[in-house]
């Protein structure tokens, strides 16, 4: 691990941030497993948002996304885009193992440790971290949230669900807000083959019931229904302690929606505990 580190700061977009840098590659932290970028508010102790990025995309420039990154600092949250693992078979193209073949790394280990290592150096509050991700990162999202629940506050992927054959089941509680596109044709709701056939995107709806279960869920009736601008939603509630589980469908395709990540936020902090 990099021990040489400093801090720039700069006026972003939402307000006063600090943008996070690491060793000699401004806006890198390096830990043992891998790489990471991190912004942060002008705060004490903030909550984070660890976002990943789809296939082909990098951390790099998920902290482009200024209409997504910009308001979460502006609610005081920092936000830690890692990368993930250049895959040889696909020309070094970057993605997440979160299916056989796609990787060597722990990625429940990379960013548990990379957590760690930004709240020793920045002071992030390691007990109020939400995973999100988007696509092949929302695919990582689900996947780490099925194995392992308690490893963040709450789980919010955009636009990725589970692969076939679906999960036999996931451990619970589980606290997830999914986010997916009317018209998404890349991860459509009902999945699709990919890789002539190799692969098979799992149904959106399929692992919404995987989560009910996980939770306890007595009904597969949606407790309630509510909107928030082009955001349709629905949501389970009355299932185990300590779960929560929201669904939000919008009229557009394969993107991180506008208006999502105050969403997101009102409704982490809608949760007991947050």
């Amino acid at each position: 691990m990099k021990t040489h580190y400093w801090v720039s700061f700069c006026l972003a977009v939402a307000g006063q941030a600090a943008l996070a840098a690491c060793g000699p590659d401004e806006g890198t932290c390096e830990t043992t497993s891998g790489e990471y970028h991190i912004e942060l508010p002008d705060a004490d102790n903030p909550p984070l948002v660890v976002f990943l990025h789809g296939y082909g995309g990098s951390g790099s420039g998920t902290m482009n996304n200024r209409g997504m990154v910009a308001p979460l600092i502006a609610r005081g949250y920092a936000v830690m885009a890692p990368e993930g693992l250049e895959r040889p078979d696909r020309g070094g193209t970057k993605s997440w193992n979160f299916y056989p073949g796609f990787g060597d790394r722990n990625e429940t280990a990379f960013l548990n440790e990379a957590v760690e290592d930004a709240a020793q150096r920045f002071g992030i509050d390691s007990d109020r971290v939400v995973l999100g991700g988007f696509s092949a990162g929302g695919f990582m999202v689900n996947y780490l949230a099925c194995e392992a629940p308690e490893t963040f506050s709450a789980y919010v992927p955009v636009s990725g669900g589970f692969w076939r054959p679906h999960p036999e089941a996931c451990e619970g509680p589980v606290r997830m807000f999914h986010t997916h596109g009317w018209t998404d044709n890349v991860v459509p709701l009902e999945g699709r083959l990919l890789g002539g056939g190799m692969y098979h995107q799992g149904d959106i709806f399929a692992g919404l019931e995987i989560w009910r279960i996980a939770n306890e869920c007595v009904d597969t009736k949606p407790s309630g229904f509510s909107t928030t601008g082009q955001f349709m939603r629905r949501n389970w509630m009355g299932c185990a302690e300590g779960s929560a589980l929201e669904f939000a469908l919008f009229p557009g395709g394969h993107t991180v929606p506008k208006g999502w990540a105050d969403m997101m936020v009102d409704w982490y902090e809608g949760l007991p505990g947050s």
